[in-house]
């Protein structure tokens, strides 16, 4: 399997339950790893046959951009029906990591893994 990955990603958007963060927008840390649907970019050496990151990364920008989650793991489902659906991926991880939560944690979040329903 082939697999692009994503690391550090920092994406704004309204998260949380509490009054202060439903009006304040927060920067999350995303990692993405994502199965290829196939390998003919490795042969081709053409992006029309590739998984295209930047197009990932913009329609991801843009969807968080546009709404609120409550939940980490709410977020993280909606990134992985994005990759899976809108992608065509097989397979996807999603970390999402909300960045200094909690005093003296750099970071806490949620990872998770979804694949196509065949």
């Amino acid at each position: 399997m082939d697999i692009i990955f994503i690391r550090e990603l920092n994406v704004t958007t309204l998260i949380g339950i509490y009054e202060r963060e439903k009006a304040i927008p927060q920067t999350l840390q995303l990692d993405l790893e994502i199965a290829m649907p196939n390998s003919r970019a490795c042969r081709s050496d053409d992006i029309q046959d590739a998984l295209d990151y930047a197009e990932v990364v913009k329609h991801i920008q843009r969807v968080l951009s546009e709404g609120h989650f409550g939940l980490l793991e709410a977020l993280a489902e909606c990134i992985a029906e994005i990759v899976l659906n809108d992608f065509n991926a097989p397979w996807v991880r999603v970390s999402v990591a909300k960045l200094h939560a909690i005093r003296q944690c750099k970071m806490v979040g949620i990872r998770i893994e979804r694949s196509q329903v065949k």
